[in-house]
């Protein structure tokens, strides 16, 4: 049963923006902390953001001011907006509870003019 499905990457030029999707069980939705961590190649994989089911929210620095987690009670998922995109927010992003040690299966960024 799959508990993590991410969607919403692509291809953006500098400065761009994109949102990520992070459609969640029910059970992992209304009980745990949901984040968005990253791993660009040949790096270890990093946390980007963070949001527990009382929509507190965590952030990276790196991408403080640029970019928003949030939470859909509705739809059981967890976005991520990212504005003013730069190449080195190009990596894989995975959508992660880890009080489950459940994972996505990942999604590609890739951030190049």
């Amino acid at each position: 049963q799959v508990q993590l499905v991410e969607s919403g990457g692509g291809l953006v030029q500098p400065g761009g923006s994109l949102r990520l999707s992070c459609a969640a069980s029910r059970i992992i939705f209304s009980v745990y902390t949901i984040g968005w961590f990253r791993q660009a190649p040949g790096k270890q994989r990093e946390l980007v953001a963070t949001i527990n089911v009382g929509s507190n929210t965590n952030y990276a620095d790196s991408v403080k001011g640029r970019f928003t987690i949030s939470r859909d009670n509705a739809k059981n998922t967890v976005y991520l907006q990212m504005n003013s995109l730069k190449p080195e927010d190009t990596a894989v992003y995975y959508c992660h509870a880890p009080q489950t040690g459940y994972w996505g299966q990942g999604t590609q960024v890739t951030v190049s003019s």
